[in-house]
């Protein structure tokens, strides 16, 4: 018998060659199509860099015109989709609404496409446009707010915060957002996208790939990583209390939220480019009682890491929350708003495994009972 090779988790494992993201978890750089993600939030926005990751190359101008009017136009729900939205059941999560509605969304695309290699996910865009309207209205309508319109004269981000809140955010908050968005857009073969690209294996549609997807980012140990966070932030207290959290926390084994990454073994690039943000808004006055908190905790979570000669560093959860918070976005919504920034990445990968695509059927090793003989049940 060939010897066989087993990785728990699939961890180390090479399952597919794939063009659109590169991480340098020693280096503590991450790519898109080659591009850095410092360099894309610095100069680029979630529109261009959604059309990068589906194109594989960044867009003309008048390409970018183009890919913008169409993914804008794709923003505003349908009625039949807001009162799905509006009698979901209370008690959901907005993470099982959003995992709903895109099968439903599915049944408004134009020349709908079954079970086929060729879609026209490209050109209809709902999977990406209207996850953020849907995360905003469900959040309105929980709240006894009314849906409002989208604006196409609003970046992704900027019109997220205006559906919202209804009322249009500042330029510098509309930015903010928009990077936080796209900074999250692609990471490589997490649970997640691995999920969407089986899915897709199958020879299904984009719409159940995404949607198992959802499924996935929901799991405890995927998405929710930042307002786990902010939770801690909240039990701790205050900065003062930094230090004796930790002891005991430390002493229990828990696991501080935001600490440490599978892939990165230096500081996460992403939290680099949020923790630059907070200082921003703090600077003009923004409330700084997460942010001394979170500090506080890094710097006495450094000093015993330290001595035990292990450095771990923060990610981009560690921040994010922070951020959302300054941006007045609720902590129930920081999930979700993971699937909003993730979508452009699902799906092109769910393009690239179309391109060369086999069927995903890994083996398990069996540890179960050998053969044995049926006993009847007036013998046993």
């Amino acid at each position: 018998m060939a010897e066989q090779t087993y990785s728990k988790g699939l961890e180390g494992v090479v399952a597919a060659e794939s063009g659109i993201c590169q991480i340098d978890g020693q280096g503590g750089r991450l790519y898109y199509r080659g591009y850095s993600v410092e360099d894309l939030a610095a100069h680029s926005d979630f529109e261009e860099v959604t059309y990068l990751l589906l194109y594989e190359n960044l867009p003309t101008k008048d390409e970018l015109a183009g890919f913008r009017k169409r993914m804008r136009a794709g923003r505003a729900l349908p009625v039949p989709v807001q009162e799905m939205v509006r009698s979901f059941p209370v008690k959901g999560d907005i993470m099982e609404l959003l995992q709903s509605s895109v099968s439903y969304l599915s049944g408004y695309v134009e020349h709908r496409i079954h079970h086929s290699d060729i879609c026209n996910c490209r050109d209809t865009l709902h999977q990406i446009a209207q996850l953020a309207s849907v995360t905003a209205t469900a959040y309105r309508f929980r709240n006894g707010e009314d849906y409002v319109p989208p604006r196409d004269d609003l970046s992704h981000g900027a019109n997220f915060l205006y559906m919202l809140k209804g009322r249009e955010p500042s330029e510098e908050e509309g930015r903010m957002m928009d990077v936080l968005l796209l900074i999250q857009a692609e990471h490589g073969f997490n649970a997640s996208t691995f999920t969407a690209r089986v899915v897709a294996s199958t020879k299904s549609t984009c719409y159940c790939s995404v949607s198992a997807a959802i499924g996935a980012l929901y799991g405890a140990l995927h998405g929710g990583a930042n307002w786990r966070a902010m939770n801690m932030f909240d039990e701790i207290g205050s900065p003062g209390n930094a230090a004796q959290w930790l002891d005991k926390a430390l002493a229990a084994k828990r696991k501080i939220m935001g600490m440490g990454h599978r892939v990165y073994k230096v500081q996460d690039p992403r939290s680099n480019i949020v923790e630059q943000f907070i200082r921003q808004i703090l600077e003009k006055g923004g409330d700084d009682h997460y942010y001394r908190i979170l500090k506080a905790v890094e710097e006495e979570f450094h000093t015993r890491i330290e001595e035990k000669g292990k450095p771990i560093y923060p990610n981009i959860d560690f921040f994010s929350g922070t951020l959302y918070t300054l941006l007045g976005v609720p902590r129930e919504l920081y999930t979700p708003l993971f699937a909003v920034a993730r979508a452009p990445g699902w799906l092109a990968h769910i393009l690239e495994q179309r391109m060369d695509n086999r069927l995903y059927r890994p083996k398990s090793l069996y540890i179960g009972p050998q053969p044995r003989e049926y006993v009847t049940v007036d013998k046993r």
